[in-house]
């Protein structure tokens, strides 16, 4: 995953960002392609509020719904 510099944040459409009343800040979890949207996942299981927990996943899962294909493949196994 390339690292967006602060530039290429502020860059980014709002509809880039989970949270787009965030974005570009911390919090906002920028999901531009699919490593980013993997690392949004990581990062709000780690410190995100239950609520945030839920937007985030709607949110990518939305985005890219071969994550949730991938995550339901991996729990039958």
């Amino acid at each position: 995953m390339a690292k967006l510099t602060w530039k290429q944040r502020k860059k980014l459409p709002k509809s880039a960002y989970v949270f787009p009343n965030r974005a570009p800040g911390p919090g906002s979890y920028p999901i531009p392609d699919i490593t980013h949207a993997r690392n949004a996942l990581a990062r709000v299981a780690q410190h995100g509020t239950a609520y945030e927990k839920r937007k985030v996943r709607e949110a990518v899962y939305k985005k890219f719904p071969q994550l949730k294909k991938n995550k339901q493949k991996r729990k039958k196994k």
